[in-house]
Formats: structure tokens, sequence, C-alpha cells
């Protein structure tokens, strides 16, 4: 339902760009779009399209390519939406102050559950006109380094496609929803109990520690993995050490030596 419903909200945003004058940064623009899952493109007036180079910075994402439409004019290609926002670095003296990507792209999200929207890109080298950004609603600035904030076309069309897919799905399941799986679920009292005790034991073995001057170690030791919060899975694996300690294998390989004298390893505190 709720991939669905994504799915629904990225469908009805559209990105056009104006004049673009490099067929290549069409193409690298599909692909930042698709990646997010944008898939509504309005070129106006480019300067070489179709094109091979175009279609080779697609890479997978010729199907933005082969859907998108070629219109005479910014009016055409934004007289259906219910939202319209200019991407400009340019200073302008009129006008709203410009929104922070984040903020474009929730209001965006919002409106196009009711009507589509509009992210307009300028060209290369000029960026939108005065005239071109009268007809959108509002203005983004996408606040990179001052000191070097040139952005090329395809990536400040990413930068907003990510932001687009940020707002539209914030519950976006993780690749690997560890937290599903019960290997991966916090180990209970009486567990960690039972490793306090099997690292206690390991340790007074080795002469680590001392029961005659235990001072604060198991203290400090259950501070820090108490600090750590180690899941099932990590403290299976610190008692597998333990254990490998306590009966060591055949296989195990001696250590290189290191060249200290058992007066230079640390004591326990």
């Amino acid at each position: 339902m709720e991939i669905r419903a994504t799915r629904s909200l990225l469908g009805n945003i559209r990105i056009v760009l104006v004049s673009t004058q490099h067929p290549g940064n069409i193409g690298a623009s599909a692909r930042a779009m698709l990646t997010m899952g944008l898939r509504d493109l309005v070129l106006v007036n480019p300067d070489r399209f179709p094109h091979p180079q175009a279609r080779a910075t697609a890479a997978h994402a010729a199907e933005v390519l082969d859907g998108a439409r070629v219109v005479g004019s910014l009016d055409e290609a934004v007289a259906d939406c219910g939202w319209v926002v200019a991407l400009s670095a340019r200073v302008r003296h009129l006008g709203d102050e410009p929104l922070r990507p984040w903020q474009a792209a929730e209001r965006a999200v919002a409106v196009a559950g009711e009507a589509p929207v509009a992210f307009v890109f300028g060209c290369e080298r000029t960026g939108l006109t005065n005239e071109e950004v009268d007809l959108c609603h509002a203005t983004t600035l996408i606040p990179a380094n001052p000191d070097y904030s040139s952005l090329n076309l395809s990536q400040a069309v990413q930068v907003v496609a990510y932001e687009l897919r940020r707002a539209a799905a914030p519950e976006q399941a993780a690749v690997s929803p560890k937290k599903q799986h019960p290997w991966y679920a916090p180990p209970t009292a009486e567990e960690m109990e039972r490793f306090y005790e099997h690292l206690e034991r390991c340790l007074l073995s080795t002469g680590f520690l001392d029961p005659a001057n235990p001072r604060m170690l198991m203290r400090r030791l259950r501070t820090y993995f108490n600090r750590s919060a180690p899941d099932r899975n990590e403290l299976n694996i610190l008692r597998g050490i333990l254990t490998s300690v306590e009966q060591p294998k055949r296989r195990r390989i001696a250590p290189p030596s290191s060249g200290a004298s058992p007066k230079d390893a640390p004591k326990a505190d």
C-alpha cells in the first residue's frame, strides 16, 4: 500500500528541463530521476534531442527518455500543474525567499496528491530567465559550497529527486530489515548475565583478572557492553570467542611474537 502511494505521488511530479544544451545532461538527468522513482520528463526546446549521447548517459533509464515530451515553451510544459518550482542559484530582488530543497519537496508531495507538480531547471550556461521564473509559483536553491556552488544540471536534478523521494517515502523499509530477524533482537537480561559470568570465568582463568585485587574491572566491562548494546548474534560471537580461549582448537595458530615481554602486558584495572 505504501509503495503504491509513493509511486502515485512521484508519478505526479514532473521534471522540466529548459533549453538544455548538452544531450548528455538530458540522459544523466533521466538516470538521476529513475533512481528516485521519477519518470515524467518534459524538455523545452532542447538543442539536440533525441541524440545517441543522451541515451548513452541515461544508462538503463532509457524508459524515461522514451517517454519524454518535447514542447516549444515553458507555458506548455507546466500548463496543467498545480504548483511549479524554479531551480535558480541567481540572487533576485523580487519574490519570496527561495525554499530549501527539502521544504520544496515536502510541499510538492503534499500538492501532488491533488494536482501535477513541476520542478523547472534552466539551461546549463545561463539558467532560467526572469520571465521563466515568473511562470513559477516558488523558487528553490540548493545550499552548495558558497566558494564553489557550480552544480552540473544532472547533479541538481539528483539532489531534488532525492529530496522528493525522501518526502514521499519517509518510512520506506531498509534493504535488509534486521529488526525483523530474531538473531538481531536484544539479548535478555538472563542471557547478558550468563555472558558476564562466562567473561569473568575466562578472565580469571587467563590471569587477567586477579581475584585478590579485582578492582572495578567487571563493573567497567558491564558498563561498556551495556553502552555498546550487542544483539543476540553479536553476543553469541563473543561467547564463542570466550569458549575458544577456554578450549583452544587444534587448528589454532600461534600468534606472531610482538617482542613484548610479559611485564609489558596491560594490567586489569
